[in-house]
């Protein structure tokens, strides 16, 4: 995984001059980042990129004149580097779509007002942010030409038998994509249950899940607690709790805990995978997809020593390739997969006799 060896260059573009000068104050704390340049509105934020040639762009979504949403078009178009929206937009929606037109991550403000509550994102800024110097654009671009494909292709055919009962699927940076171009592939009858946890923050992951059900074939939910487990389900883990499983009787049931301040990756895909290790052993397929950091690690190493199934995603397809190559250094990853494979591997496993 290779590092930018020089200062990242940000441009921020955002019509509030207050927002402005708060989130470059924020982002001159890291001494991996340098602020090359501020606009205000999509038609300075081009101009300001053609001149200054930054490595990143930090995106407010609604801006008089040419919106943040026109601007993100034209990036990937005429001169793709990564963009993390950076926006109080009440409509989840709108940030789903930006993340489509390919932005990296999406940071919510606490307000659209000039207010200090600002500065309540700085850990968020400064770790996203410093995230991007690992990042792979090209795996951006694919991961979107990915999506459209899929788009007009079937869903798997249906499957008859299945050893293993549980997926569990983790994902950070670069994750949202990922995900959906992993879920859209999987068919109704899927004789297995998916848990994912998605690190994302509170009140993003219900429109997440509706955009997803929208557009796959199998039944995609947030989970809620204490409701069982059930086959050709799709379990979203809220952005602001963590994700256990136990049993009652018969029946495996979801548990949400109530993330803390302090918590450094909420979800917890460890504690989600750990869980399902402890109570379906062998038949758990543990997935680690892209992202930064090192969640998923002692989740998938549990998976992997109660005899279960456990995919990386490849350094070729992630946008992050952190979270993977810590599995894969681990030792715990019995297979290595690009994107495009995965929704493949999955069905291949639940085919087995």
């Amino acid at each position: 995984m290779n590092k930018l060896s020089s200062p990242l260059k940000v441009l921020i573009v955002d019509d509030s001059a207050f927002s402005r000068q708060t989130i470059k104050t924020i982002l001159e704390k890291s001494p991996d980042i340098e602020v090359v340049g501020i606009a205000f509105d999509g038609k300075d934020g081009i101009n300001k990129i053609l001149r200054l040639k930054p490595d990143a762009v930090s995106l407010d979504l609604e801006m008089p004149g040419m919106s943040g949403f026109a601007l993100l078009q034209w990036i990937m178009k005429e001169n793709p580097i990564p963009v993390i929206v950076v926006s109080a937009h009440r409509d989840d929606s709108t940030v789903f779509k930006a993340l489509e037109l390919g932005a990296v991550d999406f940071i919510s403000k606490p307000t659209g007002l000039a207010s200090r509550e600002l500065e309540s994102i700085e850990e968020d800024v400064l770790k996203k942010f410093s995230s991007l110097t690992y990042l792979r654009m090209e795996m951006i671009k694919s991961n979107i030409s990915l999506l459209e494909r899929e788009k007009t292709e079937s869903n798997y055919c249906k499957i008859k038998t299945s050893k293993v009962e549980i997926i569990a699927i983790g994902a950070s940076t670069g994750g949202p994509t990922a995900i959906q171009s992993i879920v859209t592939q999987l068919p109704a009858d899927l004789p297995a249950s998916v848990i994912i946890s998605q690190h994302m923050p509170a009140g993003f992951t219900k429109q997440f899940t509706e955009r997803m059900d929208k557009l796959s074939a199998i039944s995609v939910k947030e989970a809620e607690d204490s409701e069982p487990l059930r086959k050709g389900r799709v379990y979203i883990c809220p952005g602001d709790y963590h994700l256990t499983l136990h049993k009652s009787w018969s029946r495996t049931l979801v548990h949400l805990k109530k993330a803390v301040p302090g918590d450094h990756y909420v979800p917890s895909i460890d504690t989600m995978m750990k869980s399902a290790a402890k109570h379906f052993g062998l038949k758990v397929m543990g997935i680690i997809l892209t992202g930064m950091g090192s969640d998923g690690k002692a989740g998938m190493r549990q998976i992997k020593a109660a005899g279960g199934v456990t995919v990386a995603e490849s350094e070729e397809s992630s946008v992050i390739y952190g979270m993977p190559r810590e599995v894969i250094l681990d030792g715990n990853a019995d297979k290595i997969l690009r994107l495009e494979d995965i929704p493949a591997e999955i069905i291949s496993c639940l085919d087995k006799e």
